[in-house]
Order: C-alpha cells, then structure tokens, then sequence
C-alpha cells in the first residue's frame, strides 16, 4: 500500500499505473523470480538456436532461417514485457508514462502480428516440402523465402502502427489503474473516456485478418499435408513427414489458442486474471518451449548442438593443454630448434626439434 501511495505521488497527469502480476497474490515475489529464470532460459534458448542456425551451412535452408526469424521474434517479445515487469516489481515504481505505454503496446502487437504471419509462411514451406518435393527448391528459394520474412515483419509492425495509433489517441481519464502486467490494448482501453465499441470492432476485423485468415490457412495446409501423407506408400516417408510438422502444429497450438481467447471474444467473457494468465502463456511460455519445440525431435539442429558443445570443449583443451615444445622448454629451459625437412629428397624426415 505505501509504494502504490509512493507511486501515487510520483506520477504525473500522463502517466498509468501498472498494477503488476496478480497484484493480490501471497508471495508474488516468488513467482516474479520464477518468471525471471524462465526469461533467462528462453533467451539462452532462442539465441543459441540462432546461433547454431547461422553458423552452420548445412541449416541454411528455409525451413531453418525462418525458424531463426521466429526464435528472434520470440527473443524479442518476451524482453518487451519481463524486464519491465520485474522492473516494476522490484522498484515499487508502478507508473509509465503515455509514451512509453505506447512503446511497448507498438512493439508487443507488431511482434505478435509478426508471429502470427510467420508461422502462416512456415506452414506454407512444410506443404510445399511435402506435398510439391519435386518444385521446393522454386517455390521456396532464398529470395522468396526472404519476401516472407520481410512481409511478416512488414506487416505485423504496419498493423501495430495503426493500432497503436488509435489507441494512444484516445483521452483517458478517472483512474489510470491498468490491471495488468504490462501495456495491452484490450487493458488501456478500459480507461479511456469515450465509448470504444466502435474501434473494438475495428480491432476484431483486423484480428481476423491477423489472427483467423492466417489460422485457416494453416488448417488448410496441413490438411493437404495429411491427405499427402495417406497416400505415402513408404513408412519411413510418412513418419519423416509427422516429424517435420507435429513440432510446427505444436507451436502454432500453443500460440493461437490463447491470442483467439483474448483478442476474439468479447471482454466480458474473461476477467483481467484470466487475460493475466493468457498473456503469460503467449509471452513466455511461447518463447520458452519454441526452442525446444523445434530442437528436441530434431536431428540436424542436435546435430548441430552437439558440434558446437565438442567444438568448445576442444578449444578449451587446446588452450589448457600445453604443447609438446613448451612442455620441453620448460623442463630444460632452451627453446628447441626447428628443422625443415624437402619431401623430395630420399632421406628419411629429422625429428620434429633437435636440441644445440
């Protein structure tokens, strides 16, 4: 109660109130460190499956580099909301002015509307992989499969411009309470003074271009995917496919169920606890488990994992172990003396050093 005075005192007539995670939770801090080694574990997650992406050559196909598009996106979504969370949390400095507000709702939609466009393009690259093998490397080479990221990222940020734009303009005024972790719309809408049916309206049939239109475009692949699969004649043919697209439904499950919920229904149907707990499974959960999602059922990423861990063990030996001229010299304290050897010549080759 004295921080939120504190909090009360501090703020000017622009800024909101951020309210925090379960405000009224018995020993919240516990969950906020919690949340703060789950953050520390998806951006190691997220950035050493980039990492491994763009290093080695034999992952420089679409399917991967959209990939690391997606696990950037992630990293960057959930550094949008955590670290000013736990900020907010451990300062007892609950207020953020009007454009920072908007900051961060314009980065949170663009990044998402971003997501939702990109798992739509990866969806696409496993039909074509599956379904039109013979056409792949047309269909999806490098230059398109850089259009699609380009549009993904293009879209979601000219979307949340908009958005973003609309909402920001709206005057607020009463309480500046948001019940919520961070800035989200559907949160700051409630503030403000004016009647906002109109424009939620408006964000429903964008979410439908944003949220639905991709979706049913997912469905549809991956019914031609199952209907391709059927007609497999080859075991090996049909499980390689499972793998390849289970691991892509299963991010598109964790992603879409929670922003359909929120962002499709009508408000009055969830209360600020339930959208607490949807946005903490779209903003950290997600990021989290996409890695391993992606990683753990499959070979070539563990492939690569594993040659990244033995190179840096390796490196690390090298650098412990000393060589066989430094173990000498420091046993007699001369240096040895190099002698080179012609391969042209009959003679048999000198040790590698002699000593004066």
């Amino acid at each position: 109660m004295r921080d939120q005075n504190v909090d009360r005192g501090n703020e000017t007539l622009t800024d909101f109130l951020l309210l925090g995670l379960f405000p009224e939770l018995p020993y919240i801090s516990i969950l906020i460190t919690s949340i703060l080694l789950l953050y520390v574990v998806a951006v190691t997650g997220n950035a050493t499956l980039i990492l491994l992406i763009w290093r080695y050559p034999r992952l420089h196909t679409p399917m991967y580099i959209l990939l690391s598009h997606l696990s950037l996106i992630d990293l960057a979504l959930i550094s949008t909301t955590v670290p000013k969370m736990a900020i907010t949390f451990f300062s007892g400095k609950r207020n953020i002015s009007k454009v920072a507000c908007g900051t961060q709702i314009f980065f949170f939609f663009a990044l998402g509307g971003g997501e939702c466009l990109l798992l739509t393009m990866m969806s696409y690259d496993c039909y074509v992989a599956i379904c039109n093998p013979l056409r792949y490397s047309v269909l999806m080479s490098p230059r398109i499969c850089l259009q699609m990221a380009l549009v993904s990222w293009g879209g979601g940020a000219l979307n949340s411009l908009i958005n973003t734009i609309y909402t920001m303009h709206f005057s607020f005024c009463g309480s500046r309470e948001i019940h919520h972790f961070f800035c989200e719309m559907p949160a700051v809408l409630k503030l403000s003074c004016k009647d906002t049916s109109l424009y939620e309206m408006v964000v429903s049939g964008i979410c439908i271009v944003f949220v639905l239109l991709p979706l049913g475009l997912i469905m549809s692949s991956y019914m031609l995917i199952f209907l391709t699969v059927l007609h497999m004649n080859s075991p090996a043919g049909r499980r390689k496919a499972v793998v390849t697209c289970s691991s892509h439904l299963a991010a598109v499950s964790l992603y879409y169920g929670p922003a359909l919920i929120i962002y499709m229904t009508p408000h009055s149907f969830h209360t600020s606890e339930q959208d607490e707990i949807l946005s903490l499974i779209n903003t950290i959960f997600t990021p989290i488990l996409n890695p391993l999602i992606y990683s753990l059922r499959n070979k070539e990423v563990l492939a690569a994992l594993r040659k990244l861990i033995s190179r840096g063990f390796v490196l690390r030996w090298k650098r412990a172990a000393p060589t066989a001229a430094e173990t000498l010299t420091h046993r007699t304290g001369e240096e040895p003396h190099f002698q080179t050897w012609d391969p042209r010549s009959k003679c048999l080759p000198p040790k590698a050093f002699s000593w004066p």
